[in-house]
């Protein structure tokens, strides 16, 4: 696993002034500035001198506890950015990922700075996620889901890569459920993040599955070069996978990118079920293959049958499209917009069955995770609205009254002097 964190930085200054960003992480009312994102000039801007030192210090401190960051850049919105480390066994990572965003709150402040993790801290511009990229590999380091120069050859990775879309495809609700917290319904289906629809971007791997599960010639394809417009520029290859910032899960080279995840959030939950997911439907094909005589000959029929019977969850296109939403529909993939509809998937009788079988939780553990979420979620809407009304009656309603009187006495004024 390799998580990529988004995060905020604001002025700590600005920050202690606004009871909403103290008490909740996100503004629950305000003004949209002038200037936004439009220019995309922050994302494509240098880093400022203040900023740089943060992300210098906060290098220091994790390299310091064994956390490699490799990658730190500008994010879209305005004060926005990412940090990325080097990929690692997925206990490892998500530990390293708390650490991290632990870390960053401690630096920001000895550079009068303010980390804001939430997903949604500032309406009218961008919000933080946090992309879990995901794969699997042997005790070795092999990574089972590295394609190769042909990969309509390559039984291992296509075995493994049709495990990951059936699973997806047969517990996204589960999955969705992985990446449900408030501040990420705020986020989610927005031109930023992925929509709460599951699907899966293949590339053009889809071609690939697709003519396999017909029994049709696969002709292997190169990536071919990326069109730059510059002659006095190198060919530079492109990768048959591309990339497709609309989808939620997507392949990406030799892993899976999980970008629904919320920036706030552990990464244990989503990985905990992928990792589930995908053994239940690799123990199904390993009860296939053990008693199979001919194993490659089983192989080419698990990978026809499952990925026939899954290519529904399946899609290449641009998913904040209408047409996706209605297609989506059409196909019966679910489309889960809240936290609240999403948690019940967790202590669902499918979940139990799969949580319980592969000892990850009992069911008890289930329940009480399924009432601990609904509980966190209606006590962070609660500390909001709490905010939002003291804030209106302590700030908004005096101003406006003292707006009022004011802009009244004006027009007394005015009648005064046209009635003279």
């Amino acid at each position: 696993v390799g998580p990529e964190q988004e995060y905020f930085l604001v002025s700590k200054t600005l920050f202690e002034q606004r009871p909403d960003l103290l008490l909740t992480g996100r503004t629950v009312i305000g003004a949209m500035s002038p200037k936004g994102q439009e220019m995309e000039d922050h994302y494509f801007g240098a880093i400022s001198e203040q900023v740089s030192a943060f992300m210098k210090e906060l290098n220091t401190e994790l390299w310091a506890i064994g956390i490699n960051a490799k990658t730190q850049h500008k994010e879209v919105a305005p004060n926005q950015f990412e940090l990325a480390c080097i990929y690692n066994a997925s206990n490892v990572a998500l530990d390293s990922n708390q650490l991290v965003m632990e870390t960053m709150k401690k630096v920001a402040l000895r550079h009068d700075l303010v980390c804001l993790l939430h997903e949604k801290p500032f309406a009218g511009v961008n919000g933080s996620g946090k992309h879990n990229n995901w794969s699997m590999a042997t005790d070795d380091g092999q990574n089972l889901l590295e394609p190769g120069k042909t990969p309509h050859e390559n039984s291992q990775f296509l075995l493994f890569c049709v495990a990951t879309i059936e699973a997806v495809d047969t517990y996204s609700k589960l999955l969705r459920m992985s990446a449900a917290n408030p501040g990420n319904d705020h986020r989610l289906g927005a031109n930023e993040a992925p929509p709460a629809i599951i699907s899966i971007f293949l590339g053009a791997l889809e071609d690939i599955l697709e003519k396999l599960s017909k029994g049709e010639k696969v002709i292997a394809k190169e990536g071919g070069v990326l069109a730059l417009g510059a002659n006095c520029l190198p060919d530079l290859p492109k990768d048959l996978t591309d990339r497709n910032r609309t989808s939620p899960f997507a392949f990406t080279g030799n892993k899976f990118e999980f970008r629904m995840q919320p920036s706030s959030d552990s990464i244990a939950g989503a990985n905990v079920v992928l990792n589930t997911i995908v053994a239940e439907i690799l123990s199904k094909y390993a009860e296939r293959l053990e008693k199979a005589k001919d194993k490659q000959a089983e192989i080419a029929k698990i990978v026809k049958a499952s990925y026939t019977a899954h290519k529904t969850v399946v899609f290449n296109g641009n998913g904040y499209s209408q047409e996706w939403q209605e297609e989506a529909a059409k196909r019966g993939l679910p489309n889960i917009k809240t936290t609240v509809e999403s948690i019940p998937a967790l202590n669902a009788k499918d979940s139990v069955a799969l949580f319980t079988k592969h000892k990850v939780f009992t069911k008890e553990e289930l329940d009480s995770r399924y009432h601990i979420y609904l509980e966190k979620y209606a006590k962070t809407i609660n500390i909001e609205s709490g905010v939002l009304v003291q804030m209106v009656k302590k700030s908004l309603v005096h101003a406006a009254i003292e707006y009022a009187t004011s802009l009244a006495g004006s027009i007394a004024t005015i009648g005064d002097v046209l009635g003279d």
